[in-house]
């Protein structure tokens, strides 16, 4: 095999972006949660390969069913140090820091997941954790990201007296989604939430409009159909759920209240706070898909004529060949020896051979930077066939 250094020209390297809706759904039932259908997968070492609860998404994934007892796992850490700056992780405290001696090995931790949550608010935004001292300002910090969204539809004020609107006394739930599974922000019109009871479909909320506004779509005319339920701030990743029409006559368990089923309990057991009881024969679905941006390079790489038509591979030459490999070297010469080159032309007779054509086959092609460095190889799933009349050109894609 041999290498050719070709300088990428100006016109050969492309820097772009790729827009991903990547999807996401979540099913929850009984306290748990289920992201994508994946059910806990046990693994030589853990109870579950991936090394968090199911329906966690690992934000590292560096401890994936390793063997803690003998090798342990994977973790952070820095050294203490003796200057007065103050370097240290942000889920040490300063006394823990304090306490620790200089140049002390400081640690933590990579079991780091995330997955949907729930926080449910019986009497309002601003009641429910506003209280004079409480040191807790849900609401406040969130009225402004409810108004900046109000050029979509106007049922994202805070307050309005024309759509009785009232979120900071108004009884509701928040749906939280962290960004690693939507990304730069959750696609308008994407977002469907599902509400079974005992398995059958008792509500369905749906972004139809593509302006945020959660929608009952089904069961066809049932009681709230047609009716705004809730909102939803795309790059936030937030669901407020208000809507407080009973879709069901029968009464259930949702967290500490025993009601017939509302949206304003939809995803009851993935609570943040307070009581995560729920009826076993309730169950809910979320779905939605992100956006993602994934920043990409593609490069041409020239194989002209005339060139890349010579290796140094030994299977390049005629098999067992008499003479030596090695050069003929003295006092004042050096001879390279002669050697046949395999004529690999195929002839349509079985004699005489086909006329000799220099040919190669390109199987990879290595990607280096400025200070000829290997920084990544492109390896082709079949070898092609290169002879000195023939021009080609590698299109090489990456994501980075």
């Amino acid at each position: 095999m041999s290498s050719y250094y070709h300088k990428f020209g100006i016109n050969d390297v492309f820097f772009n972006q790729i827009k991903a809706y990547p999807k996401n759904e979540f099913f929850i039932w009984d306290s748990q949660v289920f992201y994508n259908n994946m059910s806990q997968v046990t693994g030589a070492f853990t109870t579950n390969v991936g090394g968090t609860s199911v329906g966690n998404l690992s934000l590292y994934g560096l401890n994936v069913d390793r063997n803690s007892t003998d090798t342990g796992v994977i973790y952070p850490w820095i050294r203490k140090g003796g200057g007065p700056g103050k370097t240290k992780f942000k889920t040490m405290s300063d006394t823990e820091y304090n306490l620790a001696s200089d140049a002390s090995k400081l640690v933590s931790s990579y079991d780091m997941s995330a997955s949907i949550g729930r926080e449910y608010f019986p009497t309002g935004l601003y009641t429910a954790h506003e209280q004079p001292g409480s040191g807790n300002y849900t609401g406040s910090a969130l009225r402004n990201t409810f108004d900046s969204y109000t050029t979509l539809s106007p049922y994202y004020a805070y307050s309005s007296t024309a759509h009785g609107i009232d979120k900071a006394n108004d009884q509701a739930c928040l749906v939280t989604i962290p960004s690693i599974f939507y990304g730069s922000s959750i696609k308008k019109g994407s977002i469907d939430l599902k509400m079974y009871i005992t398995g059958t479909l008792v509500g369905r909320l749906q972004d139809t409009r593509h302006n945020g506004e959660l929608i009952q779509t089904e069961p066809a005319d049932s009681t709230g159909s047609g009716s705004v339920a809730g909102i939803a701030l795309y790059s936030e990743g937030f669901l407020y759920l208000s809507g407080s029409w009973s879709l069901d006559t029968a009464t259930y368990t949702f967290g500490t209240s025993s009601a017939a089923p509302k949206w304003v309990y939809f995803g009851t057991g993935i609570d943040t706070t307070g009581s995560t009881a729920v009826d076993v024969s309730t169950s809910f679905n979320v779905s939605f898909q992100g956006t993602n941006y994934v920043p990409s390079v593609t490069m041409f790489a020239h194989a002209r004529k005339g060139e890349l038509n010579h290796s140094n591979n030994f299977s390049y030459i005629e098999y067992n060949q008499t003479a030596s490999l090695a050069p003929s070297t003295g006092s004042k010469k050096y001879i390279e020896q002669d050697l046949t080159i395999k004529n690999v032309v195929s002839s349509a007779y079985a004699d005489p051979a086909a006329p000799f054509q220099k040919t190669t086959y390109i199987s990879k092609i290595g990607i280096y930077d400025d200070d000829k460095n290997l920084i990544g190889i492109a390896s082709l799933a079949k070898p092609v066939k290169k002879t000195e009349d023939r021009d080609l050109t590698f299109k090489l894609k990456l994501d980075i």
